[in-house]
């Protein structure tokens, strides 16, 4: 039960992410949503690349006993994590840029009244 802990928290993350990106008017709120979709989408790939006793793949002297690969983490997993995250900060800082562009263009950050004087 506790190994699967964290495997709880992606989709907890993830569902409260899709609820504020579906159902709050927001916009401010939807980028919160969409920052803990990505944080669940890491925490899972971390969660996948976890091995039981395994050391991190960049020691060049092992302790003893450790062999490799087994007793090693999956690099993999980090890497792609590690990118994520340098993305995600990337799309972050865009995605706030454009919101305070439509709040000083508009002067609301509701998302309805924003389509309403769109037209």
């Amino acid at each position: 039960m506790i190994y699967n802990l964290p495997f709880f928290a992606v989709a907890l993350l993830i569902a409260v992410g899709m609820y504020a990106i579906i159902f709050r008017r927001n916009l401010i709120k939807i980028a919160i949503g969409i920052i803990l979709v990505e944080s669940g989408v890491n925490l899972f790939l971390i969660t996948l690349g976890y091995r039981e006793g395994g050391v991190a793949p960049i020691y060049t002297n092992l302790p003893p006993g450790i062999e490799i690969p087994g007793g090693m983490a999956l690099p993999v997993p980090q890497a792609l994590t590690l990118t994520s995250i340098v993305i995600g900060v990337a799309v972050t800082a865009l995605i706030l840029s454009f919101i305070m562009r439509i709040y000083r263009h508009y002067g609301t950050l509701d998302s309805r009244k924003i389509r309403r004087l769109k037209e």
